[in-house]
């Protein structure tokens, strides 16, 4: 989303205390944001915060005399890159749906061009109410993507259907969505190549119940695809089971097992350029998989482990492979096992995390540390998002440094190191 511009809409919900955290993230994203309040957004959260992080006066009514005297709404609406309303009430859901406009925000959703994203807050049973259901399928109808809402506790203290999605997710959803802003004969940094990830834990069977896994969330490797994506490339991702949407504009192919991964990556790593395995695979599988479910009968129950085929180190073996980048995820030494991956598995790049309670799985931020023969560099905490973004700006470098504009099928591995 580097240098577009997008209109916040922020509108009277309780959920309207995010919209600070939202700009933000937007702008840690290179957006340059310009928000725009309804009056009931006001009992919720201030102009003056509001302003603070986006570094733009915000804008409220409709019948500001020095903005409206040049007709400063439809100004702002030609100006729009994106126009996402974050939260979006059922009542301003109710009012666009029937074409009303009878304030600034109402009016800029009427004038602009512009894609408009909204992103729903509002009580489980509203929510679920017919009149809000039908509004929303007249919006989706014309175009507007609604982002959410999510499932979880609410402010009234219910729980359901209703929630506005996090300010992260929204941002990553928005990735997908906002124009892609290129001048002149200027190419994306991976424009015409392909890129597989893999993502998220693998789930190894030990009866038809129960399954050996990790806490891998799949985020930072769902990240790192639509990082990929907005640089230009073909992506292929290959999942695990994760409770995430698939990105738009890739390729996403759903498994369960070790194995399945394995074969999946191989039927698929022909032509592939950068192989990046974000999956949290899991390093060994039940020897047998009981056909029915184990009772419970015994004090002690032992289970027989071997080992899981190592994806990653097979695709690095591969003769004209692709330029292979690994995950480290540790408790402990992270330098010291993140090196002796690299080298032992013979890859071109490894990221490498502690992780731990509360860090690293299933959070929305994260802090690496990268390795290659030669250089390394830390990244600080941040959000997963942005952080994939840097991530594959740095591996772009290493591809194309190792052999100048060559194809990496071309090198020897000399050369690539």
């Amino acid at each position: 989303m580097a240098k577009q511009n997008i209109i916040l809409g922020v509108t009277g919900g309780i959920a309207a205390y995010k919209a600070p955290e939202l700009v933000r993230r937007l702008r840690e994203h290179g957006a340059c944001v310009q928000v725009v309040m309804t009056d009931s957004a006001k009992q919720f959260v201030t102009e003056t915060t509001l302003q603070a992080v986006s570094g733009l006066p915000v804008r409220q009514s409709l019948w500001d005399r020095e903005a409206e005297a040049a007709m400063g709404h439809i100004e702002l609406a030609r100006w729009a890159d994106l126009v996402l309303i974050a939260p979006a009430t059922a009542e301003f859901m109710a009012r666009i749906a029937a074409g009303a406009a009878p304030d600034l925000l109402t009016t800029l959703c009427l004038a602009t061009r512009a894609p408009i994203v909204i992103a729903p807050a509002m009580n489980h049973v509203m929510w679920a109410n017919p009149a809000v259901q039908a509004n929303r399928e007249v919006l989706e109808g014309r175009g507007i993507r609604v982002l959410g809402p999510e499932h979880g506790d609410q402010a009234c203290g219910e729980t359901g259907i209703g929630r506005m999605m996090e300010p992260n997710d929204i941002v990553s959803a928005m990735q997908s969505i906002a124009p892609v802003s290129t001048t002149g004969n200027e190419q994306l940094p991976l424009q015409g190549r392909m890129v597989m990830v893999t993502a998220g834990p693998t789930r190894e069977a030990i009866d038809p119940v129960r399954y050996i896994s990790n806490r891998s969330s799949g985020k930072m490797g769902y990240a790192m695809a639509s990082a990929a994506r907005d640089a230009g490339a073909n992506v292929i991702l290959i999942s695990g089971p994760v409770g995430l949407d698939e990105p738009d504009g890739i390729e996403c192919l759903r498994v369960e097992t070790a194995e399945q991964m394995f074969a999946a990556t191989h039927e698929h790593i022909q032509g592939v350029d950068i192989f990046i395995a974000a999956a949290a695979v899991s390093d060994y599988r039940p020897e047998k998989q009981e056909q029915n479910k184990i009772k419970k009968t015994k004090a002690v129950m032992q289970i027989d482990l071997v080992k899981s085929p190592d994806t990653l180190a097979s695709v690095a073996k591969l003769a004209n492979g692709p330029f292979t980048v690994g995950f480290a995820a540790e408790t402990e030494r992270v330098r010291d096992y993140a090196l002796g991956k690299l080298e032992n598995k013979k890859l071109d790049m490894i990221v490498a995390n502690k992780v731990g309670a509360d860090r690293g799985f299933d959070c929305d931020d994260n802090a690496v540390e990268v390795f290659w023969r030669g250089g390394e560099r830390s990244f600080p905490m941040t959000a997963k998002a942005e952080l994939a973004a840097q991530l594959i700006q740095l591996i772009t470098d290493r591809y194309a440094g190792s052999a100048g504009t060559q194809t990496k099928k071309d090198w020897p591995r000399a050369v690539r190191d």
